[in-house]
């Protein structure tokens, strides 16, 4: 597939105008497919971070944003029609700065998430702030009550590399369509697929101030988000470790936090299932690198069974095409970074210690002289409590775990700090589910059913996170609640 040519806007989105850093600095995109660079991007200081919170906080207490739904609605509908017209600028962006296949774009990385920009649109039209609340009596009297959902206020928005346009859009949508101004912070890794949704903002009506994009190379600047008291929410996607960070600075003004975080998912194929129909399709576990957060690195078989699933799965990886992320026959393209790269083979590492059987792959592709690559990685034998069966390595990596009977599977499923996705495969559908509902995680896939959609409540259990993104409970994830009481039989109108 052609791309577009590589055009994209540089620049950080400061109430309302497109602007350089306020030092002149910039910093390098790469391309993880090559190790080449791409160009650069307006390198955000602390002080334009300070003026983008300000030009957020200005806009939403002192413009009516807030309360005009059909203003919020048609700002949406514009963004969304503004990004279906430049959708090949933003496909050539997230293939390259991120090592995207291009094979992925229509499902996770351009053209699903620039349609989500729709839904967003129909829900800030849809809206309906206030409720009536049945008449109670106190001390004798009926009193009436309304209840009020209303925009949080002002969010910052903190988002990661690996599918940075649809998480930039799962936060801009529901938050603008909510009533709520925004301050982006994209990951440095990725940061055209935010610049250049912030110049296509500019083509809208959106007033001055009510998106900011601010693209930096210093961790730091993001973290004015968590700890600024004119911030009123943060949303974040990405490590639990840094997670834990935003909630620690977060407390000192007791923010309302979203945390969509780190997994460890677990697919369990029960005794009776289809091994031949099933595991092949376990290979999937390296798309785009492995570089997602929802995806299953553990896979449960049974000890009865266990020989003959590893060589169906031998099978599948070692067929498994991988590369040039613009060659549409890859689904797996490069770790976005050499970091990301060297992390996930120290992990590999690790598992060759700690004892696993290495089946497939381990290092980095012979055949792929430059990019940050790993080749598809096979583990079986895995300890359920070691280091590659515990911790999310973000790779092309599974780890294949023997199980005795269902109870047992269960147990390892969830023996994780993790709880964010999974699945179960079975022969029958109420088998499968009666282990699904044991299974504590915040999405299941049962006999390879899928959950994703923009109207799907997204999150997990324990350390996966707080809060749901999409569908309506994301979307209330921007709303405060507030109860006012009126006299009885009041008609607020």
């Amino acid at each position: 597939m052609a791309l577009a040519p590589l055009a994209p806007s540089t620049r950080n989105l400061i109430d309302g105008r497109l602007v350089e850093a306020s030092n002149g600095a910039r910093f390098e995109n790469v391309d993880p497919a090559t190790e080449e660079r791409l160009g650069d991007t307006a390198d955000g200081t602390k002080e334009d971070m300070e003026q983008a919170v300000a030009a957020a906080r200005r806009a939403f207490d002192e413009t009516g944003w807030s309360d005009d739904a059909p203003l919020r609605a048609r700002c949406l509908r514009q963004l969304h029609e503004a990004a279906v017209a430049d959708k090949e600028a933003l496909r050539s962006i997230v293939v390259h700065e991120a090592g995207a296949p291009v094979s992925l774009g229509s499902y996770m990385h351009v053209d699903d998430p620039i349609d989500m920009l729709a839904y967003w649109a129909e829900k800030a039209e849809s809206h309906r702030p206030e409720t009536r609340m049945e008449d109670v009596p106190f001390l004798g009297r009926p009193q009436g009550r309304i209840l009020r959902r209303e925009a949080v206020g002002v969010v910052g928005a903190i988002t990661p590399w690996n599918v940075p346009l649809y998480l930039n859009i799962a936060k801009i949508g529901p938050a603008l369509a909510a009533g709520c101004s925004v301050v982006l912070k994209p990951a440095p890794d990725t940061p055209w697929s935010a610049t250049h949704l912030g110049k296509i903002a500019t083509e809208t009506d959106l007033p001055p101030g009510i998106l900011n994009v601010v693209a930096s190379s210093d961790h730091s600047v993001g973290e004015i988000l968590s700890t600024d008291a004119r911030i009123d929410c943060v949303t974040f996607t990405g490590s639990t470790a840094t997670g834990r960070r935003i909630m620690a600075c977060a407390a000192e003004t007791v923010k309302k936090i979203f945390l969509e975080l780190g997994g460890k998912s677990a697919h369990v194929v029960l005794d009776d299932a289809d091994f031949a129909a099933v595991l092949p399709f376990a290979a999937t576990t390296c798309v785009h690198g492995g570089q997602g957060c929802a995806i299953n690195t553990r896979l449960l078989l049974p000890r009865s069974r266990y020989e003959e699933g590893v060589a169906i799965l031998k099978a599948a990886f070692e067929g498994w095409s991988y590369g040039d992320p613009k060659d549409p026959r890859n689904l797996q393209g490069p770790q976005v970074s050499r970091r990301q790269q060297e992390r996930v083979l120290g992990y590999i590492e690790a598992g060759r210690r700690e004892g696993a059987r290495l089946v497939v792959g381990g290092g980095r592709p012979a055949h792929l002289e430059r990019g940050f690559y790993v080749e598809p990685t096979l583990f079986a034998d895995v300890d359920p409590d070691s280091t590659i069966a515990q911790e999310e390595i973000f790779g092309p990596v599974l780890c294949v775990i023997p199980y005795e009977d269902d109870e047992d599977a269960i147990r390892i499923a969830n023996r994780s700090r993790y709880g964010l996705s999974g699945a179960v495969s079975s022969a029958s559908d109420e088998r499968a589910l009666a282990v699904a509902r044991r299974i504590r995680t915040g999405t299941l896939a049962v006999n390879g059913a899928q959950w994703f959609h923009v109207d799907t409540p997204f999150g997990g259990y324990k350390q996966s996170g707080i809060g749901r993104e999409n569908g309506q409970m994301g979307f209330e994830e921007y709303l405060e609640t507030k109860v006012m009481a009126v006299p009885a039989g009041f008609d607020a109108g």
